[in-house]
């Protein structure tokens, strides 16, 4: 897969089939899109073209709201995307100039004259342009004006759900890992590189790997206690990863996400590593003892290993 962040006339191709989109999480919503990318790629032997942007258009946009936290990095976006079978990505820097871009003039300037377009697959609820100004009806004046086919994808349920970036990062930051997961179609993950800590945890036989997540845009799930597969250079682990502020230990602590690894005692610091959200086990509390913390944490991986199998088959 080819990764474009400048445009480049020879890369110009008038038998391209293009979607656009942000794509954070690349959910099964979004795996409808590229499945009928695919299909019609193949029946006219077209190049697969995704167009999306980076930053998240809400990180840029937000003003004085809350911003918004992503579910998928750009490495995470761009590994899904390529086993989705695109061909080429164009990743467009999204400024407020930018956003300025009218929705006639996104689509000549950079879909019709830089990219080259023979046919458009777009989701039921796609927007673009100045303001979401441009909608399916541009979009059918356009086709008429440049001859280009389009496809419009349904809206995607699971269960009485509608699959949404925005339902999926409710449900993570609400610790329902479970919901998250099927409308995802995999673990959500959070990478992250293991620093240096205390060393609390080890003192009383639970030592844990602390994870600094450096991209602070990343949706970090609920405050809490989780079942976790750990990926550490290609290995397979479990645990269990306690989201929170460690109230026994520290009366004012910061948000910490920090992973006792089962069976496992190798020297990681420095290391970058991969961890997948299983299940939500428990709320973080306060107890009134290290000791009685202890027994608590004891009990929560008797339990784990005795269901790790349902958590990793369900």
């Amino acid at each position: 897969m080819i990764v474009l962040r400048d445009f480049d006339k020879s890369f110009f191709r008038k038998d391209s089939i293009v979607t656009v989109g942000t794509f954070d999480g690349v959910h099964l919503g979004h795996r409808q899109i590229f499945k009928t990318l695919n299909e019609i790629s193949i029946s006219g032997n077209l190049r697969k073209v995704a167009v999306t942007f980076e930053p998240h258009p809400r990180i840029v946009l937000s003003g004085d709201k809350p911003e918004v936290k992503i579910l998928t990095t750009s490495g995470e976006k761009l590994r899904y995307l390529e086993e989705l079978g695109v061909d080429v990505v164009y990743i467009i820097e999204f400024t407020r100039k930018f956003a300025e871009t009218s929705a006639v003039d996104f689509y000549k300037d950079y879909l019709l004259g830089k990219i080259g377009l023979s046919h458009l697959v777009i989701g039921y609820d796609h927007s673009f342009g100045k303001n979401r100004e441009g909608t399916f009806d541009t979009i059918k004046g356009l086709s008429a004006e440049h001859n280009f086919g389009y496809t419009k994808v349904e809206q995607y349920s699971v269960g009485n759900e509608i699959v949404s970036s925005s339902l999926i990062r409710k449900y993570l930051n609400t610790g329902q890992i479970d919901a998250a997961t099927k409308l995802l179609g995999y673990n959500y993950s959070v990478d992250g590189k293991v620093i240096s800590g205390d060393k609390r945890g080890q003192k009383i036989g639970f030592p844990t790997a602390n994870i600094k997540v450096e991209n602070t845009h990343k949706l970090i799930p609920a405050v809490g206690v989780y079942a976790v597969k750990v990926n550490i250079d290609f290995v397979t682990y479990y645990g269990m990863m306690n989201i929170g502020f460690r109230p026994t230990v520290k009366e004012k602590g910061s948000l910490l996400p920090e992973i006792h690894i089962f069976d496992f005692n190798e020297d990681i610091y420095g290391k970058e590593i991969s961890v997948e959200f299983l299940s939500f086990i428990r709320e973080e509390k306060k107890f009134n003892s290290i000791e009685e913390l202890k027994l608590q944490l004891q009990k929560d991986k008797e339990n784990l290993i005795k269901n790790l199998n349902h958590f990793i088959n369900k």
